[in-house]
């Protein structure tokens, strides 16, 4: 393609809106524009790269044998209530004329579920995998970063349907292992985790996360190989040593010490010696948590606990007539019998701790759970950088990540909900199982740019990149090396490398920054003075190494840089 001929409007400055890296260049390269909040246009370039991620998905799913399907974005109501997910708040909802209820799907489990109760019998169908790239549409409440959180999007969903438990398992294991081949020929860094199975449900649920500054995610990572999204990651805390003896609970006054860090100041100890006191309301009844001073809670973690997601902080109304004090003031001695307390792990076996008293301004000391109050004890803490994994015992790392894709093992949840069942060999009817895989495509192009950019622009892996070469004429007045870009250009092309012609009438300088800006691999630049000594300079964009080639082994040197 010949770059006077391309719409590609590249900007020098950075756009105010840009919050990721990723974000403003692709916004400079004139990949995309902003259309609203979460909505992009994908410009030429884009396409190029989005097509070429399209490609290797749909190998990828083939070779596992999955089927190509195309359902429409556009669901009825009845799908999404029969599977309780019509009320959550990122579905986009509408009406027809005829004030029917339909919904734009976040994803198609409902659908396909629904073309499986309609069309498998019997257990001789079996195993399925449906898939298509289609687009999806999320009423995100705050879309930011560019690509890396849309309302309107393109996903490869695939979804599998077996008899039973171990043909889900071996379905899964084969979208991990297409997974993994697709982001390697992608050239995209990520690490598969385990993670949370969220709205989807499900049993278990795995996600490959590219590490990035920009990303939303956070996992934690070992040495050893263990690596978990920090909704689902487990560890074992710091070790404190306690304060010896064994005392009693001992109150003291501290007078408008409401918070941990207040508690620091006031008694120059660890927020690690101090118990957190929070209260939450789960179905109506009071449930008291307790955590480390120094630790977060995951609501995460506690609706795995509780078995369920409704609960809520109390208000402080509602915890001064559980405790009789107010918030800042809570502990867990001498509560009401019958209120269930949970307390995180990090707190068992320890003893001679700080702990809110129940009374205004009053604290305790020396208290030490199992003796002074009775709790279940579970894993309620988001892990921190620092803590100890379980498995070698050595510390872990908190990275910063972009989700590309997540893969679950719904189980039976959408089929039963949708009647969806075949006859097995006995000639019993038996609900199917299932699994559901989703890959994000712009995640995949985002996720590259994050991990393949300079102060110069970016430096996309061959595989995804727009174009494999950009072919640069220092100056088209010059008309021998016109005639040679011209002749070099149709046999590159002849070869099937893919190229960027740039024959503008532009300074040298103007086309060197373009090129540097927009993701192309390799450029190639045909200048007056190394053009009358026979050669061509070839510049590595990813290495910033240039080097020249003759002109008539140009083409074998360029063949063999993108082979490798």
């Amino acid at each position: 393609m010949r770059w006077s001929q391309l719409f590609i409007p590249t900007l020098r400055e950075v756009p105010s809106e840009a919050e990721a890296a990723s974000h403003g260049l692709l916004l400079r390269a004139g990949y995309v524009r902003q259309v609203a909040a979460g909505v992009y246009a994908y410009l030429y370039l884009a396409q190029r790269s989005l097509q070429k991620i399209a490609r290797i998905v749909r190998e990828e799913m083939n070779r596992i044998g999955a089927q190509e399907f195309y359902l429409p974005a556009l669901n009825p109501a009845e799908l999404w209530q029969a599977t309780g997910r019509w009320d959550l708040d990122v579905v986009f909802k509408l009406k027809d004329r005829n004030q029917h209820d339909l919904c734009l799907g976040i994803t198609h489990e409902e659908e396909m579920t629904r073309l499986a109760c309609g069309e498998l019998r019997s257990y001789k169908q079996l195993p399925q995998i449906w898939y298509q790239i289609q687009e999806k549409f999320r009423d995100e409440p705050r879309p930011k970063g560019g690509l890396l959180r849309l309302r309107q999007f393109m996903m490869k969903d695939s979804y599998s349907f077996d008899l039973d438990e171990a043909g889900l398992d071996a379905s899964y294991q084969k979208h991990v292992e297409a997974y993994r081949r697709i982001f390697e020929r992608a050239g995209v860094r990520c690490l598969f985790v385990e993670a949370y199975s969220g709205v989807m449900g499900g049993s278990v649920s795995g996600e490959f996360a590219a590490p990035a500054g920009a990303g939303e995610d956070l996992i934690a990572v070992c040495s050893c190989g263990y690596a978990a999204n920090l909704e689902k990651a487990t560890a074992k805390a710091t070790p404190i040593e306690d304060l010896p003896g064994d005392h009693l609970p001992e109150p003291f006054s501290t007078p408008g010490q409401k918070t941990i860090e207040d508690l620091v100041r006031f008694t120059n100890q660890s927020p690690a010696r101090m118990i957190k006191t929070l209260v939450y309301v789960v179905e109506s009844k009071p449930l008291v948590i307790l955590l480390r001073g120094d630790h977060s809670l995951s609501e995460t973690k506690l609706a795995t606990v509780l078995g369920t997601d409704v609960f809520r902080p109390a208000t402080p109304e509602e915890a001064l007539a559980l405790h009789g004090a107010h918030l800042g003031s809570l502990g867990p001695v001498g509560l009401r019998p019958g209120v269930r307390i949970l307390a995180d792990r990090a707190l068992e076996g320890r003893k001679n701790m700080l702990a809110g008293a129940n009374r205004d301004d009053e604290h305790l000391r020396n208290v030490t759970p199992g003796r002074d109050f009775q709790a279940e004890f579970a894993d309620l803490r988001v892990v921190e950088a620092g803590d100890l994994c379980l498995r070698c015992g050595k510390p872990v790392e908190v990275q910063r990540t972009i989700e590309l894709g997540h893969v679950f093992k719904l189980g039976r949840k959408y089929a039963e909900a949708l009647g969806a069942r075949v006859l097995d060999a006995q000639g019993r009817e038996t609900t199917l199982v299932m699994g559901s895989y989703g890959i994000g495509l712009e995640r995949i192009l985002a996720a590259a740019v994050e991990q393949n950019h300079d102060e110069d622009g970016m430096f996309l892996p061959r595989s995804i990149a727009p174009f494999d070469v950009v072919l640069t004429i220092a100056n088209m007045d010059i008309e021998p090396l016109r005639a040679a870009g011209e002749k070099l250009y149709a046999e590159l092309c002849a070869r099937s490398l893919d190229v960027l012609f740039d024959d503008r009438e532009e300074r040298p300088g103007v086309k060197f920054k373009d090129a540097d800006l927009i993701g192309v691999p390799y450029r190639v630049t045909l200048g007056k003075r190394k053009f009358e000594q026979g050669l061509a300079e070839v510049f590595d964009r990813s290495t910033k190494k240039t080097m020249d080639v003759k002109l008539q082994q140009l083409i074998e040197a360029l063949e063999a840089k993108i082979a490798n």
